[in-house]
């Protein structure tokens, strides 16, 4: 499950994926991306303390054109959709709509 935007690894630091855009100069995307990484890995956390695996549904940081953090979650169709059901058993618990 890689593509464009997504992390990978260059001599074991996570590093923001640039072969997924242009990148402009003056536009500080580490500074994003360091950001995202950190929600990113709050997400991941959260989702293998309710059992799922990472090699199937994940949270990925990555940055917007001005550099600014993205989360994204990638993942398998089957995992997605244990997480769509997940939260929204959370939201019909707490009187939340779906």
């Amino acid at each position: 499950m890689s593509g464009a935007g997504e992390d990978r690894v260059s001599d074991g630091l996570d590093v923001p994926d640039s072969d997924s855009g242009l990148w402009v100069s003056r536009v500080d995307y580490i500074a994003g991306w360091r950001v995202a990484r950190g929600s990113a890995d709050r997400l991941n956390r959260a989702l293998l303390a309710v059992g799922f695996e990472l090699s199937d549904v994940r949270a990925v940081a990555s940055t917007n054109e001005e550099g600014r953090g993205v989360v994204r979650v990638a993942g398998w169709p089957d995992a997605v959709e244990r997480l769509a059901l997940l939260l929204e058993a959370l939201a019909d618990s707490q009187g939340g709509r779906t």
